[in-house]
């Protein structure tokens, strides 16, 4: 199958790029910064999703939207506004099979920063909205919302034992997901699902479900 994936120059998207490629897809990539990824089935473009003007590229099978940022004045434009803009272009045509968004667990509690989890929450919204207008074309449309994610974004909390024990400590398995487990899911959810749509799946290692039970 042909697959898009925004921001696969690192961290999740470039570890969900290497997932569908190991399974012999045809990957598309987009982000700002250059790939490493060298493989036959891999095509890499630099382009801003927000601002650049969208390349021709067919029918596309499956689209990831993943390419985001956060604690900047840009979160609502590009997480929000920029997936908008590339679901819009790329995610309806008679090909498609699935649409995956990578939400985040803040879309859920508003915790982080005020505009990344606005940007966030709008992206769960929009996901049911695309849900319901992919639906004559029998495709799917969810997203996966990912506490704490070991990433190249994280490296300063990895590297402060005091920082690091501290999140571990507001989740119940005691750790957080990496990027090869984000991708497992992807996968799943895009090529083994068929049924399931207009869903949100969230992966935090119990962190939304922490309390002190008090008597």
């Amino acid at each position: 199958m042909k697959v898009l994936i925004t921001g696969t120059s690192q961290g999740i998207g470039k570890a969900i790029a290497l997932k569908f490629l190991e399974n012999n897809h045809e990957v598309i990539g987009f982000d700002i910064l250059p790939s490493s990824i060298e493989n036959k089935n891999y095509k890499h473009y630099l382009i801003d999703i927000f601002k650049d003007e969208l390349i021709d590229l067919g029918e596309i099978n499956i689209l990831i939207n993943n390419a985001g940022v956060q604690n900047s004045s840009d979160d609502i434009d590009i997480n929000l506004k920029g997936t908008i803009r590339i679901t819009e272009k790329y995610g309806f045509n008679k090909g498609i099979k699935s649409v995956l968004f990578i939400a985040s667990s803040s879309a859920h509690n508003g915790a982080e920063f005020p505009l990344y989890a606005a940007s966030k929450g709008g992206i769960l919204a929009y996901m049911k909205n695309v849900a319901m207008r992919l639906a004559p074309y029998k495709a799917t449309s969810n997203s996966l919302s990912p506490g704490g994610v070991i990433t190249e974004l994280n490296q300063h909390i990895l590297d402060d034992p005091k920082l690091w024990q501290a999140v571990l400590n507001e989740t119940i398995l005691d750790k957080w997901a990496n990027v090869e487990e984000i991708a497992e899911w992807a996968y799943f959810v895009t090529v083994v699902n068929k049924s399931m749509t207009a869903e949100d799946i969230l992966i935090d290692n119990g962190e939304m479900a922490k309390f002190n039970f008090v008597w």
